[in-house]
């Protein structure tokens, strides 16, 4: 886990839980994702691609041309527990997509040069 997610209880939580084979608290998951979103949100600003975690959470981040309306053109989708695991290193991106862990569509779809954080 990287120093900045050592402050986190909820990620460390749901970290802790995960790698005892455990599921995590779906509350606790809740807010790991959304604080793990709002870090990637802050680490790659702008609007290009959209980052779908359902049921607890989207941003909109990269540099590009902005998506306003309707379904956007750049979409990276998967479950919480593949975004934890993906965002705090435990699980690297080209892994999760030959998983089908990810769902990715769009020419700036690509995020791995924003995790892990």
């Amino acid at each position: 886990m990287s120093p900045a997610h050592n402050k986190s209880v909820a990620v460390a939580a749901v970290l802790a839980e995960l790698d005892a084979g455990r599921t995590p608290d779906r509350s606790m998951l809740r807010d790991a994702v959304r604080e793990l979103l709002s870090a990637l949100a802050r680490r790659a600003p702008g609007r290009s691609v959209e980052v779908r975690i359902p049921p607890y959470g989207a941003v909109q981040v990269g540099e590009g041309p902005r998506h306003t309306r309707g379904t956007p053109p750049n979409v990276v989708e998967m479950d919480p527990v593949t975004w934890v695991r993906l965002a705090t290193g435990r699980i690297g991106w080209d892994e999760a997509v030959t998983q089908g862990r990810i769902s990715a569509s769009g020419s700036r779809a690509d995020i791995s040069d924003y995790i892990p954080m």
